[in-house]
């Protein structure tokens, strides 16, 4: 089979790899986009059915084109992939879907690099490498393999129909497990969940979404954090027309909140004694985002109107006075564990040395130490907003640049070395 040759090459085709599409069209850059399935689809099928966008329609997408319907919903899963496949068609960017690349090394002795894929070898001056954030999940090993008793990651749960009856415990407190809690309890399933640090942003505070309110005060373009801090849990949902998740209201609506799942002998799981602090400092972050917005509106003489009721508090549940400090699986019976514990980063088909001793990329703003690899979707690549939607956009216009400017380097040393011959 000949070998295919691209200036870019593009590996996948989420959010990420049709944004950087969009700029390498827009450039002029000769590019190929390759997605191992279907554009977007880790939306379709690594998510649960009822899951919608964290953030409404208006906010959560790129500039060139808006969802249908109501600017302010929070549009489903399905929803969003089919804006990734229409938008895909109208800048007509060169998907090629069904490859999966399965390594990239460089080419010796001249630049660019050699990726073997499902569909054989294509060579390319750049690629970037769009694979998003969420590539491997990750379950921590606290729980052993006990007989009768199902464990998953939250990118295998579906609905509360397909789980095993009985009752079921959700470890972590981010925007998916406070999701998938609140459904299953709403199902009528007994439910425990396991509360680690977090922040609790208001979902809707004086009549504008926390999306504004994070753009206006400047929060989404905050720098990334030092190596290792990068991962902020944010409990949040747009699930049922969205708001703000309190845990001291889902306690209340039946749920059981115990602290961070620590260890297990597979009949017992025992809990860290940190659930008042987590919801606290949970509710601290809260009632800062509160001042700030408060501040904003003051100093810029904006017409919005107050809201003293976002500022009180439910009393502290039973559950969090005196939380559990261990649970008998057997006798709560608990048949399954959903681990909402987020995912790690697979690189390993990339033969090249620019990762650190944990297998982080290392690069500046997408941009890595090996000259002609970039990557995007990352969180926190550039800021704050980089894993998201509208974030991933800007990013993507940023790594389009470097790629132009390394084309003209390198048009000019190829005339440079034809004028000499």
């Amino acid at each position: 089979m000949a070998t295919e040759r691209i200036d870019t090459l593009v590996i996948g085709a989420g959010q990420a790899g049709i944004a950087m599409s969009e700029h390498l069209g827009r450039a002029g850059v000769p590019h190929l986009v390759l997605e191992r399935s279907r554009i977007a689809e880790r939306w379709r099928s690594c998510r649960w059915d009822s899951l919608v966008a964290n953030g409404p329609a208006w906010h959560d997408r790129f500039p060139g084109m808006t969802f249908d319907g109501d600017g302010e919903a929070f549009p489903g899963k399905e929803a969003v992939a089919d804006y990734f496949e229409d938008y895909a068609r109208q800048i007509d960017a060169p998907v090629r879907c069904g490859v999966e690349v399965t390594r990239l090394t460089r080419l010796e002795g001249r630049p660019g690099f050699r990726a073997e894929t499902s569909d054989g070898v294509i060579e390319a001056r750049s690629v970037v490498a769009a694979t998003g954030p969420f590539q491997v999940p990750v379950i921590p090993p606290v729980v052993p393999e006990t007989e009768g008793l199902t464990q998953i990651h939250s990118a295998a749960y579906r609905n509360p129909d397909a789980l095993p009856a009985g009752a079921v415990l959700v470890v972590g407190a981010g925007s998916s497990g406070v999701q998938i809690a609140d459904e299953l309890n709403r199902a009528g399933r007994e439910v425990y969940l396991s509360v680690g640090p977090h922040e609790r942003p208001p979902r809707r505070y004086r009549g504008r979404d926390f999306v504004w309110w994070l753009g206006v005060l400047g929060k989404w373009d905050i720098a990334a954090p030092a190596p290792g801090t990068e991962h902020v849990t944010i409990a949040v949902s747009g699930a049922n027309g969205g708001r703000t998740m309190d845990f001291r209201q889902l306690a209340g609506e039946g749920i059981t909140l115990v602290g961070r799942t620590e260890a297990s002998d597979g009949r017992t799981v025992r809990f860290a004694p940190d659930l008042a602090r987590n919801i606290r400092a949970g509710d601290d972050s809260y009632l800062r985002m509160l001042d700030e917005a408060d501040a904003h509106v003051s100093r810029n003489g904006l017409d919005l109107s107050e809201e003293p009721e976002a500022r009180r508090l439910s009393p502290d549940p039973a559950c969090m006075t005196e939380p559990l400090e261990s649970l008998d699986l057997e006798a709560a019976e608990i048949r399954t564990i959903i681990w909402a514990t987020g995912y790690r980063q697979d690189f390993d088909w990339i033969e090249l040395d620019t990762f650190d001793a944990d297998g982080r990329p290392v690069h500046q703003r997408g941009v890595s130490a090996e000259p002609g690899l970039y990557f995007l979707g990352l969180p926190w690549l550039s800021r704050r907003g980089s894993s998201f939607i509208w974030g991933v956009w800007h990013d993507a216009r940023h790594i389009a640049d470097q790629i132009l400017i390394q084309r003209n380097y390198a048009t000019y040393d190829e005339a440079a070395r034809r004028a000499a011959e």
